[in-house]
C-alpha cells in the first residue's frame, strides 16, 4: 500500500498557513524527494494551457514549487508540449525563476523514438528535454475527458511528453474520422474547433489532413448535427496506449526520482487544451501527491463525487450517462481502466493510504 500525500482546501482560520499554498509548501516538505533532487536538473511537466482556458494551475503554486527544487539544490525547469501560450496564464522564467522550455524543441524534433507494439501503436517518441533530465516532476491538473474520462497523472505524460506523431498513434486506437456528407450543415463548428488546423471543406467535402491531425476528436466533440463521428469507440484500447506510453517514459528514470503532484482544483468538463475553460463539475478538493502514480490517481478519482455535482459545469441540457462514476456518467468511459492497466504494468498499487497535511 502506498502513501498518498493530501492537502485539503478546507481551512479553520485566517491564518494564511491554514490554506492551501501554505499546506503545498508542507506537503512538499513531507514528500521525501528533497534528497533525490539535488544537483539534478529536474523537468517539472505541467500543462501551460491553450487559448482563453484560465483554469489551469495558478502560478502561485508553480512558483512555490520551483522555489521548493531550488532549495533542495535542483536545477528546475516547466516544460509541455508547447509553451507558447505560456505566459498569458503567467508561467514565465521572469516569474517562475527558471526555464519554460517546448519539451520536444522549438522544431519538435529533439526526440528519442522508443519501439512498442500494441495494434497500431508503435512510436514512442520521448521529448528530449523530459527523457535528458535528472529527475521528473508530474504536474498535473485534475479534469475530465471526453476519450478517456478522466485526465490526470497518466496522461499529462502520455500526450505531454511525446510528439504529435505518438499522440495521433494512441488517439488512433479509439478509432478513425467518418464524415456523414447527408448529416452535414457545413456550419464550420468543426473547422474553428481543431487545434491544429488540419481539416477543411474543399468544394464542399470535408477532408482532413492527417499529415497535422492528432485524432484528437474535438472536431467530432463540437459537431452539433452528428456528421463526424468515430469509425470505432475502442475507448479501451485509447486507456491502453495512455498506460503503455505512460510505461515507456518513466522507464527513462529511476523510480526514485519520479514524482506525481495532481491539483484538484477549477475541475472541468473537458481538458486544458481545448483552449477555454468552463465551471467546475465539482467543488474544488485539494491537491494529491506520492510517488506512486497509480496511488495518486486513484486517490484522485475516488476523491470526485457524484453526490458534489455542481450542475453548472455541465454543458446546458447535458443528460449524464449509465455509469459508476461521475466522470464515467459524464463521458460513458471508465476513468479506472487506464489505472488498471499501469498497475498490471507493475508501476504502482491501486491500494493506497491516505495521509493528510495539516
Amino acid at each position: 500500500m502506498s502513501q498518498v500525500l493530501f492537502s485539503s482546501v478546507g481551512f479553520h482560520d485566517y491564518d494564511p498557513a491554514g490554506t492551501l499554498p501554505g499546506k503545498f509548501e508542507r506537503q512538499l516538505a513531507a514528500s521525501g524527494m528533497a534528497d533525490k533532487l539535488e544537483g539534478r536538473s529536474v523537468a517539472i511537466k505541467m500543462h501551460v494551457g491553450r487559448g482563453i482556458g484560465y483554469t489551469t494551475i495558478s502560478p502561485l503554486f508553480v512558483k512555490s514549487l520551483v522555489d521548493w527544487v531550488l532549495k533542495c539544490g535542483g536545477k528546475p525547469f516547466i516544460t509541455d508540449q508547447t509553451v507558447a501560450e505560456a505566459k498569458i496564464r503567467g508561467y514565465s522564467e521572469d516569474l517562475l525563476g527558471c526555464p519554460v522550455l517546448d519539451c520536444c524543441g522549438l522544431l519538435d524534433k529533439y526526440v528519442y523514438e522508443k519501439r512498442v507494439s500494441y495494434k497500431t501503436f508503435e512510436n514512442v517518441d520521448i521529448a528530449g528535454y523530459i527523457h535528458d533530465a535528472g529527475a521528473l516532476i508530474n504536474l498535473s491538473h485534475v479534469k475530465g475527458h471526453g476519450a478517456c474520462g478522466y485526465g490526470g497523472a497518466c496522461k499529462n505524460i502520455a500526450m505531454g511528453c511525446v510528439t504529435d506523431r505518438t499522440r495521433t498513434q494512441i488517439h488512433g486506437l479509439e478509432g478513425g474520422l467518418l464524415w456523414e456528407e447527408a448529416l452535414c450543415t457545413h456550419c464550420g463548428a468543426c473547422i474553428t474547433g481543431c487545434n491544429h488546423n488540419a481539416n477543411s471543406f474543399v468544394g464542399g467535402k470535408y477532408e482532413v489532413m492527417y499529415h497535422d491531425c492528432t485524432l484528437c476528436q474535438h472536431c467530432v466533440k463540437v459537431c452539433p448535427s452528428g456528421a463526424l463521428k468515430l469509425d470505432n469507440n475502442c475507448f479501451e484500447d485509447f486507456q491502453t496506449g495512455l498506460a503503455l506510453c505512460t510505461e515507456t517514459v518513466l522507464a527513462t528514470f529511476d523510480p526514485a526520482h519520479v514524482y506525481h503532484i495532481n491539483f484538484l482544483t477549477n475541475i472541468t468538463f473537458i481538458c486544458d487544451c481545448w483552449g477555454l475553460s468552463t465551471p467546475a463539475i465539482v467543488p474544488d478538493i485539494g491537491i494529491l501527491s506520492s510517488g506512486d502514480i497509480v496511488s495518486v490517481e486513484k486517490a484522485s478519482i475516488d476523491a470526485i463525487k457524484t453526490e458534489n455535482l455542481l450542475p453548472n459545469g455541465l454543458p446546458s441540457g447535458y443528460c449524464l450517462s449509465p455509469g459508476e462514476h461521475l466522470l464515467e456518467k459524464i463521458h460513458g468511459r471508465n476513468p479506472y481502466i487506464q489505472l488498471e492497466k499501469l498497475a498490471d504494468m507493475g508501476l504502482g498499487s491501486l491500494a493506497y493510504e491516505l495521509c493528510e497535511i495539516r
